[in-house]
């Protein structure tokens, strides 16, 4: 489980596609200031807020390494390479990176699973005062899991939704970014038309459930590899934080 407070922005080293149309890929991530002297193999992380299981450590990273010019090497299956965004990822670009809460772990944010649910778009970006205030689509299937005043994860960051509406096929939903998180998240270099891994509130994937009276309905479980975002913007304090509401 996760909290959505990136701890650390890393980059791509490289993405090597194992052989075989339907095959996974190896996804090695230079974890940046993230505490890899924490991390040991089998550990989760949240990339880009899909969780993603630590198949191997270089450099300093873990067994008491000081995690100065670590990486991480996470094995991604053929199921999370169809439903995220990896596939596309290219090295040096930016990623966002927070590890497995634990039971001493403040929820600065809210409770992730790491299973991405669908891409959003960005459609438009405006300054607000020092913040940004950016609208995302989603297809409308997974946009009645979005709520006014709800929750929801964008590339691993917990927000606040401030407002949301159905347009046609689609359903448009719009954040508020304060400046630390932009800051210190991928999403301040965030422009309109680009992709981002979205992750609706774990209650709302249930209560669609319930309303559905158990039909069967989307496998929203994409985008996890392992066991296992700004509200309001919810990255609080010295973690990505703020209230803008």
């Amino acid at each position: 489980m996760f909290t959505g407070i990136v701890r650390a922005m890393g980059t791509v080293k490289s993405l090597r596609r194992r052989d075989g149309g339907d095959a996974g890929c190896a996804l090695e991530v230079d974890l940046g200031a993230l505490d890899a002297g924490a991390l040991g193999r089998g550990d989760s992380v949240a990339v880009n807020g899909a969780c993603l299981t630590v198949a191997e450590l270089r450099g300093d990273g873990g067994d008491g390494g000081d995690g100065d010019g670590a990486s991480a090497v996470f094995e991604v299956s053929p199921e999370t390479l169809a439903r995220c965004l990896i596939g596309a990822w290219s090295a040096g670009d930016a990623l966002n990176l927070e590890p497995a809460l634990t039971l001493q772990t403040p929820l600065g944010g809210h409770l992730l699973t790491g299973h991405i649910d669908a891409a959003a778009a960005l459609l438009s970006r405006a300054p607000a005062a020092d913040c940004a205030r950016m609208q995302f689509a989603v297809p409308r299937e997974f946009g009645r899991l979005i709520a006014a005043k709800g929750a929801v994860a964008l590339d691993g960051v917990s927000l606040t939704v401030n407002a949301v509406v159905d347009h046609g096929r689609e359903t448009r939903f719009e954040v508020m970014v304060v400046p630390h998180t932009l800051a210190s998240t991928t999403l301040g270099a965030l422009q309109p038309g680009a992709r981002v891994h979205l992750e609706a509130d774990i209650l709302a994937r249930y209560a669609q459930r319930l309303l559905d009276g158990g039909r069967d309905g989307n496998d929203n479980n994409g985008g996890s590899d392992g066991a296992g975002g700004d509200g309001a913007d919810n990255n609080a304090a010295d973690n990505n934080a703020g209230a803008a509401q």
